[in-house]
């Protein structure tokens, strides 16, 4: 049974007492580490429970109350907590032991948050935004772009909790690379709070990167020969996915300026010069997004124009077409009205000479036309 299972299954979890009953039944098999994204079930919400103290991975208790007042007894170190996509009632246990605030706590189980950093006492809670490139042959009306998720954070003096939602955003290589670093993890929890920022910020790049190529086809098939054949609606939709793209990257910016320059109990003023940095990151991403936004509008409007061109071009073809042969058309409807005294009718040459006048007529108009560039 997996340690999901073993949360749904239990009841009164909001006490400690429930936490330690979860913590013998997930003894009954031996543990796996789930942080690497290949072992991480998406139906599973508990990812991992590790602690650190000087930097590196430390024995953890019995289960995870143990484990915190272990901590909390050294005095040093902290502990790290992976869910992904609990239930109210999975998270509810989880909450009470590390004292989380009930709005910060809806807002992690509800997901859909705008991104944000709030303080609620000595806790500090972070709100990202997850973007993920998704991978096409053809661009099309209705393809997918950008797939979006989200990664709550809860940073206190001697924890870190991360809730990520959606099919995306693993967290389990970003925790073996802070591992490695254990001069960056003896810093405390507000370094997992930077390598977080920094992991989505990074996210952010390499998906502007991979929309480039698709702008620059659009680009190169609206200013082609047959331009005006173009499919707008591939416009309209990479239009809509960089607007899925700007909103996880544009409300970013206020938070990580406040992380960076105003003053924080949770978070290292040593740390704070690395989410400067992550802010510069951001600034870049925020101005791509603003040209690709005006890229894209200049090629909506070239498109536009191209197709109006196109059309009066058909239109003027067609004007000249009918007047070509409103020439034939009027000389016919005059000879065909059939009165008697009407002149060359009874003429042996009177044939010949109209159709005569009718094409050198057509000629003129045909050669006119042709000269003006309307044929």
């Amino acid at each position: 049974m997996t340690m999901a299972g073993n949360l749904r299954k239990v009841t009164g979890l909001g006490r400690v007492g429930g936490l330690r009953k979860v913590a013998r039944l997930a003894r009954r098999r031996p543990r796996v580490d789930l942080s690497h994204p290949a072992r991480s079930p998406l139906g599973s919400s508990v990812v991992n429970c590790v602690a650190y103290q000087d930097g590196r991975r430390a024995p953890v208790g019995a289960d995870l109350v143990d484990t915190v007042r272990r901590v909390r007894k050294h005095g040093e170190g902290f502990v790290w907590l992976g869910l992904h996509e609990p239930t109210a009632e999975e998270f509810a246990g989880v909450a009470e032991l590390f004292d989380l605030h009930p709005l910060a706590v809806e807002d992690a189980v509800e997901a859909h948050q705008r991104p944000k950093v709030e303080r609620y006492g000595e806790t500090l809670f972070a709100v990202f935004k997850t973007v993920c490139y998704v991978e096409h042959e053809k661009l099309t009306a209705t393809s997918e772009v950008v797939d979006t998720g989200e990664i709550m954070v809860f940073v206190g003096q001697d924890f870190v909790i991360t809730v990520r939602h959606g099919r995306h955003g693993s967290l389990g290589p970003l925790r073996e690379e802070l591992e490695a670093d254990a001069a960056q993890l003896t810093k405390g929890p507000s370094a997992v709070l930077h390598a977080i920022a920094d992991h989505v910020v990074d996210d952010f790049l390499t998906v502007t990167d991979l929309m480039q190529a698709d702008i620059d086809q659009v680009e190169t098939d609206v200013f082609a020969e047959n331009g005006a054949r173009a499919d707008p609606g591939r416009i309209y939709q990479l239009k809509r996915e960089l607007l899925e793209l700007k909103r996880a990257v544009v409300p970013l910016g206020r938070p990580l300026l406040d992380l960076a320059d105003r003053p924080m109990r949770v978070v290292e003023p040593e740390i704070q010069a690395y989410f400067r940095d992550v802010s510069d990151h951001l600034l870049r991403v925020t101005e791509q997004i603003a040209a690709f936004d005006e890229l894209l509008n200049s090629i909506l409007q070239a498109h536009l124009a191209q197709v109006t061109v196109a059309q009066n071009e058909d239109m003027r073809k067609i004007t000249a077409w009918a007047a070509v042969i409103a020439v034939p058309t009027m000389v016919c409807g005059v000879y065909g009205m059939n009165f008697d005294h009407m002149p060359e009718l009874h003429s042996r040459f009177g044939y010949p000479l109209v159709i005569g006048v009718i094409s050198a007529a057509c000629l003129v108009l045909y050669r006119g036309f042709r000269r003006n560039g309307w044929l």
